[in-house]
């Protein structure tokens, strides 16, 4: 028996939505690191086109996708195209397949479209159901998974080398049966992105951007900056929320006072501006893995911010240092090892906390 072939477009009907998302001129665009989707059907084939942005034609920093079918990943590919496709399935017999498609590179650099979902299903796709909860997180670089792909600290930054599924955020959320939407940028801070020079980056600010769809060179379909668009806090909820933030402020505060105060204010002005947009939401304030300097400051913040707000429903947790006897990746950034570790500790204190 031949199925003939359906076309469907990635929206809520026929797929579940990963992360923050934008529908724009009948393609589901991907911007921030782990944005994605996963259906199911039962079927012979599957195609998945993809769009990608002007980025796609410059040869650098190239949005990174992977795509798996039943939990193996069978695409793992960057966007060089204004279109690509891809049959990540097919077989001689009917069989019931998952799969997901994950943007695996950060936001800042570039982004990529789901064009459209083609199978040979008699019933077509349908949303994989919601997991247990919902965790946001909202981070930097080490987030991003950055340079994880190439475990030599003396190499530089690539989209190449970024995979956010093996970073502790995505790790943790999957211990915990989590749905997950990251909010993360390599270089961000609170008060400053990574400097160099002692300069203040301010370019580079998680608070800038935290309210937007995401910040990116690349834009939807080559009009639109998700820079412009407003997130809608109502498409995902969080159980809760978890901040990493701090590492990139360091590179500029290190051990002078007056700068860590700053930082621990603006921390709390952040936090207020989670909170509002939050308003239930249990958050969890983490720092560490980089280096754990300014950790009393997230602390203090943690504590100015209950003070003045009564609000209680925040907590802290320091992370362990990176061990140079777990290698680094690109950079000097965490390896796969203390990644893992890292998600091991995140993952034990969060069943402490919510009791998951």
């Amino acid at each position: 028996m031949s199925t003939k072939t359906q076309v469907f477009k990635a929206t809520e009907k026929h797929v579940k939505i990963i992360g923050r998302t934008h529908y724009y001129n009948d393609v589901l665009w991907l911007a921030l690191s782990g944005g994605g989707v996963e259906f199911s059907f039962y079927g012979r084939k599957a195609v998945i086109t993809v769009k990608g942005d002007a980025i796609a034609s410059t040869g650098n920093n190239l949005a990174r996708i992977g795509i798996s079918v039943n939990g193996k990943r069978v695409i793992d590919d960057q966007i060089d195209k204004p279109l690509k496709s891809y049959t990540v399935f097919e077989s001689d017999s009917e069989q019931n397949v998952t799969i997901s498609v994950i943007k695996l590179s950060e936001a800042a650099m570039s982004t990529v479209g789901i064009q459209e979902i083609a199978v040979d299903a008699a019933d077509g796709i349908k949303p994989i159901p919601p997991k247990l909860h919902t965790i946001e997180f909202i981070g930097d670089s080490i987030t991003c998974g950055y340079g994880i792909d190439d475990e030599y600290e003396l190499h530089s930054f690539s989209t190449a080398t970024e995979d956010v599924t093996k970073g502790y955020a995505y790790l943790t959320a999957e211990q915990l049966q989590a749905d997950y939407s990251m909010v993360s940028y390599s270089g961000y801070g609170i008060i400053t992105g990574y400097t160099e020079n002692d300069q203040k980056l301010t370019t580079h600010l998680i608070p800038d951007y935290y309210e937007k769809v995401g910040k990116s060179e690349g834009e939807f379909d080559d009009i639109l900056l998700p820079q412009e668009i407003r997130w809608d806090f109502n498409k995902f909820v969080p159980d809760l929320i978890v901040i990493n933030l701090g590492t990139n402020d360091d590179s500029y505060t290190k051990d002078d006072i007056d700068k860590q105060t700053e930082y621990t204010q603006e921390y709390v002005a952040f936090l207020k501006m989670v909170r509002l947009n939050n308003p239930n939401t249990p958050i969890l304030c983490t720092l560490g893995i980089m280096g754990d300097r300014l950790y009393p400051f997230v602390e203090q913040a943690v504590k100015h911010y209950s003070q003045e707000t009564g609000d209680s429903n925040i907590t802290s947790m320091k992370f362990d240092v990176q061990l140079a006897a777990d290698g680094y990746a690109a950079d000097f950034h965490p390896s796969q090892v203390t990644q893992r570790k890292a998600a091991q500790k995140l993952t034990a204190q969060i069943r402490r906390l919510l009791k998951w």
